[in-house]
């Protein structure tokens, strides 16, 4: 898709220009450099810029500048522009595998991808993050101990502008426990409600997108063939506690899908039948005799 970025300055009056930035992070330390982005090496006199076609996730920024010789402005923040990348470079799995974490527990982060060098980054950022600033793919995993302050988004970046999926960790009293990765179509899945110390509890209600979907006394929500209309926003509710919600993906599998087979089937078989109709009329027209 095509994406619009905006860059304002404080005091917006004429003469200024807009310079546009991929931001590409290092591959020593926990910064940035910036490379400017096509057709903005003089600056535009937009304060847009359109980003066409992006394909992965990616940071920009822009400054802008005015007189001659030019003075600029400091850098606006980083924004990252995330993209649900069809193959990400790699894959960040997080142990407990699950969205929603208490707080004082201790979370595993672990990038898994073929680039040499990959780096834990968070937003907001952090620099408290006790990771190491970059580590080697092989068993590559970062440890954390949950807090509220940990609550943020997480992913797997190289110092060559790759990324991995990325995942929102939050942290609460009462939690839903539910699948970091999207669900296929046709797998099972069992949703579950927990207090501290890991005990779950009993008449839970369980919600899809704010609409009561099921309760019972086991406090789990177990789906035996997972669909496409399972998709949403699902929390559970105990006792007048409220977990937050968490988004459930599904994705669709491949071949699963009636519509293109019998379209196949179609095809192939009006494709036999015309033959048959030709080869009828051949036998047809060769057993007729014509006389002038």
């Amino acid at each position: 898709a095509s994406v619009t970025l905006n860059c304002e300055v404080e005091h917006p009056s004429a003469g200024w220009r807009f310079y546009w930035y991929k931001a590409v992070p290092k591959l020593s330390g926990d910064s940035y450099r910036y490379e400017l982005l096509p057709g903005s090496s003089s600056g535009t006199e937009q304060d847009s810029y359109m980003v066409h076609g992006q394909t992965h996730t990616a940071g920009y920024v822009c400054r802008a500048g005015r007189g001659d010789p030019v003075f600029y402005t400091q850098y606006s923040e980083l924004k990252l522009v995330w993209s649900a990348d069809v193959d990400p470079a790699a894959s960040l799995t997080v142990s407990p595998d699950r969205v929603q974490h208490f707080t004082s527990d201790s979370v595993s982060l672990s990038c898994e991808g073929n680039s040499a060098e990959w780096r834990v980054r968070r937003f907001p950022e952090d620099r408290s993050l006790s990771c190491p600033s970059k580590g080697r793919m092989t068993g590559y995993t970062c440890k954390i101990s949950t807090s509220q302050s940990s609550a943020a988004v997480y992913w797997c970046e190289s110092g060559y502008g790759e990324f991995s999926n990325s995942v929102n960790i939050t942290v609460h009293d009462i939690i839903l426990v539910s699948p970091v990765r999207p669900v296929a179509e046709g797998d099972s899945v069992t949703l579950g409600c927990k207090l501290r110390k890991d005990k779950l509890v009993s008449s839970v209600f369980f919600y899809l997108n704010d609409k009561v979907i099921h309760n019972n006394s086991r406090g789990e929500l177990s789906i035996s063939a997972v669909s496409k209309s399972d998709e949403g926003f699902y929390k559970c509710q105990f006792s007048g506690q409220e977990s937050p919600q968490s988004w459930m993906s599904v994705t669709a599998v491949s071949g699963t899908s009636v519509f293109p087979v019998l379209l196949i089937v179609g095809l192939v078989c009006g494709f036999i039948l015309i033959v048959l109709i030709v080869l009828c009329c051949y036998r047809q027209s060769r057993g007729k005799t014509f006389f002038l």
